[in-house]
């Protein structure tokens, strides 16, 4: 995303900051060859959707999940399908 392209979401500094050094090419991966290719294997395995599933959910928790997808930058169906995976594989934790 260019600097001069403008955004949906506003920025805090921090964020700001990292965008700046991305696009200006000054970031640069830490993880070794072999820690992305198990990134790439499990973005594989879990990124094939083979099966459609219909759910029932209030207008209001709807609205919800639509604003936190938002925010992130993503589909509120992937977020839907996200949190589902997270639950099911133990990852998801409930702050306190």
């Amino acid at each position: 995303m260019k600097a001069d392209v403008k955004r949906e979401t506003k920025l805090d500094a921090y964020e700001s900051e990292v965008l700046t050094a991305y696009e200006a090419g000054e970031l640069v991966s830490v993880a070794s060859k072999d820690e992305l290719e198990k990134l790439r294997a499990a973005a594989r395995v879990t990124g094939t959707k083979d099966r459609r599933v219909n759910i029932r959910l209030t207008s209001a928790d709807v609205r919800d999940i639509q604003a936190l997808a938002l925010r992130e930058g993503i589909p509120y169906q992937t977020l839907i399908a996200s949190i589902l995976h997270k639950y099911v594989t133990g990852r998801l934790v409930e702050r306190g």
